[in-house]
């Protein structure tokens, strides 16, 4: 097949990477993309933002499946260009795409197919949101209603912080007031065409900037799969993702059909287990970053395969993916200045080394060839990925890589997947 990635990240070079994996055939485009993608794919000039401009290239360069990467395309509207052309496209429609795009929307969703969730409060001035602080109570959870890059959520004790929060995103539109939700964290995605779901693996990810899960939030600076831990709460694996699949996948697909809006792409549900069960934090209407880099080098099914089922409806025909035993880490290196006040334009060297570790790929994030030199573009620059047969052997080789890339003024966590490389 001729695959269009719209993209430029370490989700899109890990997405291209799966795609290319050994045994496969496919012609692999990518726009934008970036330094790393080019190394695996062909980068054209196309504005992935354009529904339009997307169309015409898709259409006059008999592209077979364009995969729509990050959230603002499927906002723009680029997925329902394509359909109405008849060009199969993994991602939701601009409508569908609102389960991302806007909280209230998906709050409203989850209540109508009654998917467990917490409280929350839609305000639109200040006054509404302190209200919605007081009657709700601390931990404070102010979020963004629109799109923020993962980074327009609060959770603080700080109430004075949180109204400070809400301050900065109100003049934009609504924000959500939320009931704090305490337990450990899962992200789940799952296919769909419209009305089949299959799952994929679990995984965990690490939002906050700085070693023990302190600092700002972030895109993510860490991620690691499977999660073996599942099965103290739900016997195993297979029976947390099964009662997740019913209980929360199925329900929403089917209530975003009966809204008119058929979800067709990649749900991602952000899960937290509280003592009174699982609940929804939040979906996002594509392929999580960094989660992707690590639960697709475990992929044994084909991805091209299940991403065109997705496309053209038959989604039902293909068992549930089959992933491998091996586990995967991956840390993110990012930017001196990285969420707050990044610093872009420096010069990243020692990737040849660090590919050379046992076990090791780097997925890049944010960066571009200058004048021969590798250089940063954006906050979170790479994604170095370790995988072993053990959490410690995978951890080790992710570390022992990342050691050797040199960035000025790049940090990393240092905790990523610790405590299961260790139990």
């Amino acid at each position: 097949m001729k695959i269009l990635v719209l993209g430029s990240g370490a989700r899109e070079h890990a997405i291209v990477l799966a795609l290319t994996s050994a045994g496969a055939d496919h012609e692999v485009l990518a726009a934008p993309g970036n330094a790393g993608i080019a190394r695996d794919a062909t980068l054209v000039d196309v504005d992935m933002m354009d529904p339009g401009a997307v169309t015409e290239y898709a259409q006059s360069q008999a592209v077979d499946l364009v995969v729509i990467g990050p959230e603002a395309p499927l906002v723009a509207g680029v997925a329902d260009s394509l359909r109405e052309r008849g060009i199969p496209v993994f991602g939701p429609g601009k409508q569908a795409a609102q389960l991302e795009g806007s909280k209230a929307f998906a709050k409203r969703i989850m209540e109508n197919a009654n998917v467990p969730t917490g409280r929350a409060a839609h305000t639109r001035t200040i006054d509404e949101t302190a209200a919605a602080l007081d009657e709700f109570g601390a931990p404070y959870v102010v979020k963004a209603d629109g799109l923020a890059a993962g980074k327009g959520v609060i959770v603080t004790e700080d109430r004075a912080a949180a109204l400070e929060h809400a301050s900065t995103y109100l003049p934009h539109g609504p924000v959500l007031v939320e009931e704090f939700l305490s337990g450990p964290e899962v992200s789940l995605f799952f296919l769909s065409d419209g009305d089949t779901v299959r799952p994929l693996a679990p995984a965990q990810d690490f939002k906050r900037a700085l070693d023990g899960d302190r600092g700002p939030n972030t895109g993510g600076m860490g991620a690691y799969s499977p999660l073996p831990w599942l099965t103290d709460g739900f016997g195993s694996v297979e029976a947390f993702v099964d009662e997740v699949t019913r209980t929360v996948a199925e329900p929403v697909i089917r209530e975003l059909d009966r809204d008119g809006t058929p979800f067709i792409g990649l749900l991602y549900a952000g899960l937290i287990l509280t003592e009174q069960g699982v609940r929804v934090i939040e979906f996002n209407a594509r392929f999580g970053d960094p989660e992707t880099q690590i639960v697709l080098p475990r992929l044994e099914t084909p991805l091209a395969e299940l991403l065109m089922a997705s496309a053209n409806g038959t989604l039902e025909d293909h068992a549930a993916p089959a992933f491998s035993d091996e586990v995967a880490v991956t840390v993110v290196l990012a930017s001196e200045g990285y969420p707050a006040a990044t610093v872009t334009g420096r010069e990243i060297s020692g990737l040849d080394e660090a590919e050379q570790v046992d076990g090791v790929h780097i997925t890049h994030a944010a960066t571009a060839n200058q004048d021969g030199r590798l250089i940063t573009t954006g906050g979170r620059v790479l994604n170095v990925v370790g995988t072993g047969s053990t959490f410690a052997e995978a951890r080790e080789r992710a570390y022992a890589a990342i050691g050797l890339i040199r960035l000025e003024g790049g940090q990393f966590r240092s905790d990523i997947a610790a405590a299961v490389a260790t139990s």
